[in-house]
């Protein structure tokens, strides 16, 4: 079982929610516990401005208001040190050089991934995430094929 909340609750939303995500699903507005580094929202602050999009299943995007509150960051780490001590090898450790940097301003910021390898599996039909990768893991050299050049 999960040592932490977050991670139990992260445990969940894979089995029961994730999973059935087939057409194109925005999860929205995830608990501050389960984003750190995302800014509070401005309506609830138990929740985040925050969003994942999920197709067939599979976590496609992640994007999120950018925590800019110092004092704030610094509380939310210090939770996250807890929970990594409670045993979550997920959870962020200390970072007091960003909060300082947080310190001296940060402007309102988002930002958002995509897995391009995921893009391209939805958009070439494919299942197995090897048929797309440019340079998958090379296979071991098995004994008695290898040549001297």
């Amino acid at each position: 079982l999960p040592h932490t909340n977050a991670r139990l609750l992260d445990r969940l939303v894979s089995e029961y929610v994730e999973g059935s995500c087939v057409h194109p699903t925005f999860v929205t507005d995830h608990p501050v516990l389960m984003s750190p580094l995302a800014r509070a929202h401005r309506q609830n602050p138990s929740l985040t401005e925050r969003f994942e999009l999920f197709i067939d299943g599979m976590e496609y995007c992640n994007a999120y208001s950018e925590l800019n509150d110092a004092a704030e960051q610094r509380r939310r780490f210090s939770d996250q040190a807890k929970s990594q001590a409670d045993g979550d090898d997920e959870a962020q450790a200390l970072d007091d050089d960003f909060c300082v940097a947080l310190e001296h301003g940060l402007p309102p910021t988002a930002g958002w991934g995509l897995g391009i390898d995921r893009l391209t599996m939805l958009l070439a039909g494919k299942t197995n995430i090897r048929e797309v990768l440019l340079f998958p893991a090379m296979k071991p050299v098995e004994e008695g094929l290898e040549t001297d050049s």
